[in-house]
């Protein structure tokens, strides 16, 4: 009986940590949704990592927080209204405004952006 008594605490308590996780990133995709007049969002999974929330504003700003598990991600998505999108495909792609600092970071030296450091 004991040990039905711990497991039930244990999983109280895992609950309540993955509630808190949850609002904590509700809270964060709210104030990003706020900062952009608005955001839709995909949930990636990462693999242990985690889970990325992709979120894509209303102006085309762009951003990412990560979730521990897939659950807690939805969770955070469904507290904070997100519309979640099941794939980025190439009409939410095309929302997503990017300006030279991501050209140079993703093409690097292929377009004249910075070289990579040498080790």
């Amino acid at each position: 009986m004991a040990e039905t008594a711990e497991t039930t605490d244990t999983a109280d308590t895992a609950d309540k940590k993955q509630d808190r996780k949850a609002a904590r990133l509700a809270r964060q995709i709210g104030a990003f949704a706020k900062q952009h007049g608005g955001a839709e969002g995909q949930l990636a999974h990462m693999g242990q990592a985690g889970t990325r929330i992709v979120l894509v504003g209303t102006d085309g700003g762009w951003g990412d927080l990560v979730a521990p598990t897939y659950a807690v991600g939805r969770l955070a998505a469904e507290k904070a209204g997100l519309t979640l999108h099941e794939e980025f495909d190439g009409e939410f792609a095309a929302r997503v405004k990017t300006g030279p600092y991501e050209w140079t970071r993703m093409a690097g030296i292929q377009l004249g952006g910075p070289a990579n450091p040498t080790v």
